[in-house]
């Protein structure tokens, strides 16, 4: 198949075109390296199967322009501000990051003719709910910026996919974690420690509770719903997570206890919430992914202790430079 992933060179785009290639598929990447990382993709280059593109897509005529001639099969379409507490300092990061690369990505389809999507949407679209978060619950009212422009992506998608007959499978992702990750508060505890070994800084109370997914679960989800089973026309959404969910302060405790930290004051800034428009807490109900066939094989904690793992064992390489 020819593949276009946009947001390629990004964390769970590195991995999700790892996979691609290795089952033989043509794929084009599409990235501008605002959150992926171009070492992320430069082990690709020798495969005469990968190409890249640099392009800003929400510069829509020069992204359409680009790729005007291609022919794809399937878009994945990945690129996004994933950087909730960034973007919650500016409305346009998510506007343009966010927002308007879904809208270009679904104005190239519809001009190359391409008919099967891929679209990662997230939690942050349910807003701030005490119940189980079904993919049938009605009132959305998201309360970041980020969730507020992956809610209007999802929206866009609903009617090109109608006007144009495509076939769109659109999974709303919890917490993603694993090798390569860039950003959120396994990153930033680590970072902390690595300069103050002695005290942790913890945003909020520590209760915040969340469903952590590690990318490669996430990774087999999206072959799963894309390639192995047939794409049905129209939309279907799912929630891809995982039954668990794991507390900021055990996170703390997991980083210290695998990066051996002893005897770390922990700092609270007060709080149920990090910063305005996270979402204290929330938990899938995974009925409809779990009726399919797909369930995830690590639990949050383990993906929390298998991903601090991994970054303990490759600190010092170059990937993780920038990090300190």
């Amino acid at each position: 198949m020819k593949i276009l992933v946009t947001g390629g060179a990004g964390f769970i785009g590195t991995h999700l075109v790892r996979e691609l290639l290795k089952r033989g598929h043509e794929v084009v990447v599409v990235d501008n390296f605002t959150l992926g990382k171009e070492e992320n993709v430069n082990c690709f280059r020798d495969n005469s199967n990968y190409k890249f593109y640099n392009l800003d897509i929400a510069k829509g005529n020069e992204f359409w322009e680009a790729l005007k001639e291609k022919k794809f099969d399937i878009v994945y379409h990945l690129a996004a501000n994933s950087d909730i507490q960034k973007g919650s300092k500016n409305p346009s990061v998510d506007y343009n990051d966010t927002f308007m690369t879904t809208v270009n990505t679904l104005e190239l389809m519809r001009r190359i003719g391409c008919k099967k999507l891929f679209f990662s949407s997230t939690s942050a679209v349910y807003g701030e709910k005490q119940e189980l978060l079904s993919e049938n619950i009605g009132d959305l009212k998201p309360i970041s910026y980020y969730g507020g422009a992956k809610l209007a992506s999802e929206s866009f998608i609903q009617s090109y996919s109608f006007m144009n007959d495509f076939s769109t499978v659109i999974f709303r992702f919890p917490n993603v974690i694993g090798p390569n990750l860039t950003h959120g508060v396994i990153y930033d505890f680590i970072r902390k420690l690595q300069n103050n070994p002695n005290e942790l800084e913890i945003l909020g109370n520590g209760t915040q509770t969340k469903p952590y997914i590690y990318v490669f679960d996430l990774i087999d989800a999206i072959v799963k719903f894309t390639l192995d089973i047939d794409m049905l026309q129209g939309v279907e959404i799912y929630n891809a997570g995982v039954e668990s969910a794991t507390s900021v302060t055990t996170i703390a405790d997991i980083v210290c206890e695998e990066l051996g930290y002893k005897d770390v004051k922990y700092h609270y800034t007060g709080g149920n919430v990090g910063w305005k428009g996270d979402v204290p807490k929330f938990q899938y109900d995974l009925t409809k992914i779990h009726n399919v066939g797909w369930t995830a094989s690590k639990t949050s904690d383990e993906a929390v202790r298998e991903t601090v793992r991994y970054i303990k064992e490759h600190l010092n390489e170059s990937s993780y430079n920038g990090w300190w």
